[in-house]
């Protein structure tokens, strides 16, 4: 029996255990997810939105810029005149809207994505930095993220794209500047917190560099916060480039933005009240859904942090 004993592999113990851990994290998201029916809403309409967005040519009736001079301004097709050659109708200039909501879905994930990005991988690195060296580097940074936030992000916003030039390569960047402080201010809270843990002071004893203190022992475990900032992230990209592009600083018409198309079609709305609507109401979906969902992890991450601190 010891011979057998002595012959098992402790690593082999410590990869099962993290198995078993995994799962019973993975187990146990599910298990609120299931329970929670605005997450779950939430999730699916945004599952439906990326497939949207990734199937857009073979999903759209026709090319968000195509032109039926035929059909302007032609009703939805539950409203009287309206027909099943274009389901929501068409604007101005005769272009079918279910169209360009769905090619809009593609830029406005694809936008979002690369703000979040971008803004956490600069606010973890600044955020860290910030957090680990303390002293004149640390308030040198937030100085400087105070004063970001200061102003309005969106007013931030539009000076940047005014001095660069209007355009959606320039809003993103801008977006991307200002949704910055956040995830920097978020990273620096917690890297405080975990750099006085018993396991960084363990390293540094033994001698772990400041790359591999920041990188590998620390970042690691400031995860979970900036999965729920992150999430929430994509609401605030995809409403401010929708703002931006409404007051005609993000995307450039024709491009099918969902901003644009309700900057572009706004003294329609009197009379014909899709051509409004339905932009404002998929925007407003999309925030909410991701919002809804950013909220959920957070309560879940929360409960986690709650039952091992109370442990």
């Amino acid at each position: 029996m010891g011979e057998i004993m002595s012959n098992i592999d402790p690593i082999n113990f410590s990869k099962i255990d993290n198995t078993l851990k995994l799962t019973s994290s993975v187990q146990n998201f599910w298990h609120n997810l299931i329970h929670n029916k605005s997450a779950v809403i939430s999730l699916c309409y945004i599952l439906v939105l990326l497939l949207m967005a990734i199937f857009a040519n073979s999903l759209s009736p026709y090319s968000p810029i195509e032109q039926f001079r035929n059909a302007l301004l032609h009703p939805p097709i539950w409203q009287k005149g309206g027909s099943w050659n274009y389901i929501l109708g068409t604007d101005d200039l005769g272009r079918d809207i279910l169209s360009r909501l769905i090619f809009g879905a593609r830029l406005s994930l694809l936008v979002s994505v690369i703000v979040v990005i971008l803004s956490l991988i600069f606010g973890v690195i600044f955020g860290l930095i910030a957090g680990y060296f303390g002293g004149i580097i640390d308030i040198t940074i937030m100085r400087l993220v105070d004063i970001m936030l200061a102003l309005p992000s969106l007013l931030l916003a539009m000076v940047l794209v005014t001095i660069f030039g209007p355009s959606l390569y320039n809003a993103s960047l801008a977006i991307t500047f200002v949704a910055l402080p956040h995830y920097i201010r978020l990273m620096r809270a917690v890297v405080l917190v975990e750099r006085h843990r018993e396991y960084v002071i363990a390293s540094s004893v033994i001698g772990a560099g400041i790359f591999r203190q920041m990188f590998v022992n620390i970042l690691p475990n400031c995860l979970a916060p900036l999965i729920v900032q992150a999430s929430l992230g994509f609401s605030s990209a995809i409403l401010d480039i929708a703002a931006l592009g409404f007051l005609g600083m993000g995307a450039q018409p024709p491009t099918p933005e969902w901003g644009t198309m309700l900057s572009n079609t706004l003294q329609y709305a009197q009379y014909a009240w899709w051509v409004v609507s339905f932009p404002g109401l998929i925007i407003f979906l999309t925030v909410l859904s991701f919002n809804m969902l950013g909220d959920f992890l957070r309560d879940l991450i929360d409960a986690k942090t709650n039952k091992h601190e109370g442990l």
